[in-house]
């Protein structure tokens, strides 16, 4: 059974297009919007090891995206333009002004593209194997984009692959992680639970590749980032290739990037003890400056 993570508060956000739904603890300290990743995830799925890490010395609030966990229900499309927007919202929600930003894969895109857009809300930012970062050959691209519009490709074909515990122990191993994962089976329980709402693309993936070009490509604009930001990588990650993330700690003027040897594409679940230090340490480099969440 998953263990309850003790003190755990929880907050809905009534918004036009449906109700969002964020966690939180910790009552002092800089606060950090931690954005899970795209399809069966949410927010204690990506974070469940890291929001009781951060809840000793920061506020740590995490967040699930539009019609993942508790977001729910939603209208509308939840694209990169609504996604930003949520960021934002949640913020407001939680009267923050500023926020350090920790985002995996498609919460790793918007992390980046938030400091981008809204840099004075933005501390520092971690980005573990983000999205948006990357590109394909044309071949492949028009594939991928004939894939984000058909149901049966993108909705109907991987609910089938999800139906049994056997089924997603295969997808975690071949997809997620590298190596053994010590809580492994709490996973597949966290997993199975979200699938029962349903799996396939999130909108922001299904919209964010056009028919000749991806609609969201940061990397034109990574060097517009002055936030400190540090990338998470692990080395066997399938889903985004390590030399995408190279080449975008490269744009991003002072980035540093940590590459995890044996790693998959969840680093954070595949090694939560490794990752939250990195993560921790980061966050407490800056924590002699001005602290986030209130006006400089």
């Amino acid at each position: 059974m998953v263990a309850e993570i003790p003190g755990l508060q929880s907050r809905r956000i009534d918004t036009e297009d449906g109700r969002l739904h964020a966690y939180r603890l910790g009552e002092t300290g800089a606060p950090v919007l931690l954005l899970s990743g795209a399809g069966i995830d949410n927010a204690l799925l990506s974070w469940r090891h890291l929001i009781p890490v951060l809840g000793e010395s920061h506020r740590a609030i995490a967040l699930d995206w539009p019609k993942q966990g508790r977001s729910r229900p939603w209208n509308g499309v939840a694209d990169h333009p609504r996604m930003l927007r949520c960021v934002t919202e949640t913020l407001d929600a939680f009267e923050i002004d500023r926020a350090h930003l920790v985002g995996l894969s498609q919460g790793g895109a918007l992390a980046l593209a938030t400091a981008i857009e809204h840099p004075d809300r933005v501390d520092r930012v971690v980005a573990l194997a983000p999205g948006g970062i990357i590109s394909f050959p044309p071949i492949v691209h028009q594939l991928l984009w004939l894939t984000a519009r058909s149901r049966l490709l993108n909705e109907t074909l991987p609910r089938r692959m999800f139906r049994t515990r056997e089924q997603i122990t295969r997808f975690l191993r071949a997809s997620l992680f590298a190596a053994p994962v010590d809580d492994f089976e709490d996973v597949v329980d966290e997993i199975m639970e979200e699938a029962r709402h349903g799996v396939g693309a999130s909108d922001w993936q299904k919209h964010s590749i056009g028919p000749w070009r991806m609609k969201v490509d940061l990397r034109p604009r990574l060097h517009e980032i002055t936030a400190p930001t540090l990338f998470i990588q692990g080395d066997r990650d399938k889903g985004v290739r390590p030399k995408h993330t190279i080449r975008a700690a490269g744009l991003v003027p002072g980035a540093r990037l940590e590459m995890l040897e044996g790693h998959g594409h969840w680093t954070n679940r595949q090694s939560p003890e490794l990752v939250n230090r990195m993560i921790v340490d980061f966050l407490a480099e800056g924590a002699e400056s001005t602290e986030p969440g209130r006006p400089a």
